[in-house]
């Protein structure tokens, strides 16, 4: 057996692969397991956003949004080709919340954040401004545009799970974690490869479970504990249609129930609408968006926009289910978005930390505070927090450079068209250059699958950021699932199987 980590973490999302990733440029030693794919729960089905959460200032929530604001700017340096500045554009609504109580709220939203970077609000004529333009005739007459950024929310995982594992990290996909036992000062976790059946014993000072939506399941069924904190399992649906307008601004519109909805642009000829927030109980694997969740988005949306959105429309959707804190609040809409640790310790025995909550614009400070809550246990983890000036993979390169990136991808590579050097820019920011490295012909990069995805591509992704199938590749390390048929997709898996897999097993 090999001597234990200093931390085990239970959750491969982007709360549990932050964690990792601090306490390994810690000098921790670590280990992470996931029983699916790195981020294929919670973490892929968000809004793809990293934003301070305009409406949770009507719910006093102003520790939460500074710290949320603070994060944009340090998480887009750290990522500038998986994180992007978005300007939203917010109609007044003539019978919903006021203009002045709008333009108070973006007040406070410009300055408790510390924003250095992102342009501030600005006030906007829509009768006259190009982003009134897909709305309704006459019925918005004045707007607020301000800034947020958008997220490609798993990949934001891989990057920090390949930065933990650059620092000495293991990190275990498809991997489960079926039983941990406390023994005196450690645990002892008994884990399954998921696709052998194999198991094995590992032992660790102490345990993290940032399971997400399951975290209490881990609790009582895993570790035999009952939770003092309890998690709401809460609903978010999203529908993706051809894209509705030609600017390259969003919108977060109002609704009369109080709710609020975004209409994005989503990778170039889409635009993503959501969310919906809807309380759930069972198994947060099988959640998918309901027809009174597509309906409901789509009857938002055409309340503003001059052509209606109807389910022809549609594209694709998706929904997952969040793991809030339960705080008591009366609907799902006012529950809180911030974190809450619980931490579980006996004299003389090892600790357990169970995370409730949390978002992805604030992971980063979470994974900073879980460690700081086991500095006691760990000496080591109540160094200072370090993450926020080393770049993520790929992100070497300057924020506003991703114009430049791609032509320097071009350049080493003259035999991609625009629309790939770009993709592949926003993918893997400096990294694409070595997946492209050698290649002289777009031969060279191998079988086409379709979409500008080649062979060198999915290798890459196979032998570098642990994807196993297809659906790891095009819907969760890409988003070409949107673009490449099924018959495709389905090919992509066998070839998978039939080339890659099978000769790693010879």
């Amino acid at each position: 057996m090999t001597r234990p980590y200093d931390i085990a973490i239970i959750g491969g999302g982007i709360n549990g692969c932050g964690i990792a990733r601090d306490a390994a440029g810690r000098g921790l030693s670590v280990a992470l397991y996931e029983m699916n794919d790195l981020g294929s729960g919670t973490s892929s089905w968000s809004t793809k956003l990293v934003h301070g959460g305009l409406r949770y200032l009507e719910y006093y929530e102003f520790r939460l949004v500074r710290e949320a604001l603070t994060e944009r700017e340090v998480l887009w340096k750290m990522a500038p080709h998986l994180i992007r500045p978005q300007r939203f554009v917010l109609p007044h609504h003539a019978g919903l919340r006021p203009a002045w109580l709008l333009r108070l709220g973006l007040f406070l939203y410009d300055h408790i954040g510390g924003r250095k970077l992102l342009p501030a609000t600005r006030t906007l004529d829509l009768a006259a401004d190009l982003t009134g333009t897909p709305l309704k005739p006459g019925m918005f007459q004045k707007g607020f545009e301000y800034s947020d950024c958008r997220v490609d929310d798993v990949r934001l995982v891989i990057a920090n799970a390949m930065d933990a594992a650059a620092l000495g990290a293991v990190i275990k996909p498809r991997t489960k974690v079926v039983r941990a036992v406390r023994e005196g000062e450690f645990w002892r976790l008994t884990v399954e490869d998921t696709r052998t059946g194999a198991t094995e014993s590992v032992m660790a000072k102490t345990l993290i479970n940032a399971s997400g939506p399951w975290v209490e399941d881990v609790l009582s069924a895993k570790l035999g504990i009952n939770a003092g904190a309890h998690v709401r399992l809460v609903q978010g649906a999203h529908i993706v249609v051809r894209k509705l307008y030609d600017h390259d601004r969003a919108y977060i519109f109002q609704n009369g129930d109080g709710r609020i909805i975004f209409a994005i642009p989503y990778e170039d000829d889409f635009t993503l609408i959501g969310t919906t927030d809807k309380d759930v109980t069972g198994d947060p694997a099988t959640v998918s968006a309901t027809p009174e969740e597509i309906a409901y988005l789509c009857t938002a949306a055409s309340d503003y926009f001059a052509s209606p959105v109807t389910t022809a429309d549609i594209v694709w959707t998706f929904a997952g289910v969040r793991p809030l804190y339960d705080d008591g609040a009366s609907d799902a809409k006012s529950a809180t978005r911030d974190y809450v640790f619980e931490l579980d310790q006996k004299p003389g025995s090892a600790p357990l930390l169970s995370i409730f909550g949390g978002k992805i614009t604030t992971y980063r400070r979470l994974a900073a505070a879980a460690l700081s809550r086991l500095a006691g246990e760990l000496p080591v983890a109540g160094r200072s927090t370090w993450t926020a000036s080393k770049p993520l993979p790929g992100g070497d390169f300057d924020a506003n450079g991703l114009v430049a990136l791609a032509a320097e991808i071009t350049k080493a590579a003259p035999f991609l068209d625009a629309t790939d050097a770009k993709r592949l820019a926003r993918t893997y920011g400096r990294r694409a250059i070595a997946l492209l490295a050698g290649a002289r012909t777009r031969a060279d990069l191998g079988e086409d699958f379709g979409a500008g995805l080649t062979e060198a591509e999915v290798r890459y992704l196979v032998a570098n950021e642990w994807a196993m199938t297809a659906d790891d590749i095009v819907w969760r390390r890409t988003k070409l699932g949107l673009r490449l048929s099924r018959a495709q997709i389905t090919s992509l898996d066998a070839w998978l199987k039939s080339t890659v897999f099978s000769a790693q097993k010879a």
